[in-house]
């Protein structure tokens, strides 16, 4: 068993929290200190081009590289991360001049990332770095330098490990790729593409994704029987009733049972009704582009297992039931 006596619990505290100090300070001088102009400028080349963003950094700040290469993926922005290393034995080879290296060294002075830049300044790419070292050889070769400032250094207790900075360097990309989305129009549909899969692929399904086009219906003239048997063939446990390619209203289990209980409280033979005197006129319709998770809000709101869904010009184009909300792990 380890000896902690010598390494008291208070000890340990006071220097995790000059660590959480440390990064703190630092983001607090990059929020008042970033420049706006530089980003845009930045952005724009990056969305207005046909390359891809090269990510690139040694050690801790290429992990942080591999990160931003992914995010910038992820939200449309081609990417890809290239070690200094295999570049200068190859890889550089992948780079093209048309796209856009963004290197992240926190000295600026990282052995294999100058002896990249000769390379990179040859194909005449534009290069953006991520770096403190604002007087480095990184920020003078690069069009957009993206400084921070560690005015209570790492944070290590030894003031060695990488901490606060790869905090900063993480920070500067993701600001980097958030102003890049907005400024290029990206969309949350566009995001949905990128990630089919997963708990963010679900949440971005659209109610269009999970409709039945091929949905039941009947004219408002309909016999009872017809309406029972267009929603056994339908099996939604609804029918719509359409007076040409308009929706009328819509008949649920709930609808049919209504009507057998009035029929029987007056004396009525339900087959003698017609669907459009037992239908619910008017029931609630969503545009099917609406996404799924704020479909499934409004069923829950209106206490309803389904949705008419219709397209941009207002005609209906599919039914959502709640059971494919739940078969897509929506709710």
């Amino acid at each position: 068993m380890p000896n902690t006596d010598s390494h008291p619990t208070d000890v340990s505290a006071e220097a995790s929290r000059k660590t959480l100090a440390a990064a703190r300070k630092a983001l607090e001088m990059l929020e008042k200190e970033w420049d706006v102009a530089q980003v845009a400028s930045w952005a724009d080349h990056v969305s207005q081009g046909k390359g891809r963003v090269v990510l690139c950094g040694m050690g801790k700040s290429g992990i942080i590289a591999q990160k931003l290469a992914a995010t910038l993926a992820s939200t449309g922005c081609p990417s890809f991360f290239m070690h200094p290393a295999e570049a200068l034995h190859g890889d550089i080879g992948m780079v093209t001049a048309d796209d856009t290296p963004l290197i992240l060294s926190n000295s600026g002075e990282t052995e294999e990332i100058i002896k990249l830049l000769p390379n990179f300044l040859r194909l005449g790419v534009s290069i953006a770095a991520i770096t403190s070292g604002s007087t480095s050889r990184l920020a003078k070769a690069a069009r957009w330098c993206f400084t921070y400032s560690l005015p209570e250094g790492e944070g290590c207790p030894f003031n060695i490990a990488p901490m606060a900075s790869t905090t900063l360097q993480l920070v500067w990309g993701d600001l980097l790729a958030s102003f890049r989305m907005i400024r290029s129009g990206f969309t949350l549909e566009r995001f949905a593409e990128f990630h089919p899969a997963g708990s963010i692929g679900t949440k971005l399904l659209t109610s269009k994704d999970l409709i039945h086009k091929d949905f039941p219906g009947v004219l408002p003239e309909a016999s009872f029987l017809e309406a029972l048997d267009a929603m056994t063939r339908g099996k939604l446990g609804m029918t719509t009733v359409m007076k040409g390619d308009q929706l009328a209203g819509v008949i649920s289990d709930g609808d049919i049972r209504r009507a057998l209980a009035k029929s029987q409280s007056q004396g009525m033979n339900p087959l003698d009704l017609f669907a459009g005197e037992f239908m619910t006129p008017h029931p609630v319709t969503i545009p099917s582009t609406m996404m799924a998770v704020e479909s499934a809000r409004v069923m829950e709101s209106r206490r309803i297992t389904f949705l008419v869904t219709t397209d941009p010009d207002g005609k209906v184009d599919g039914i959502l039931h709640i059971h494919d909300l739940l078969a897509a792990k929506v709710i």
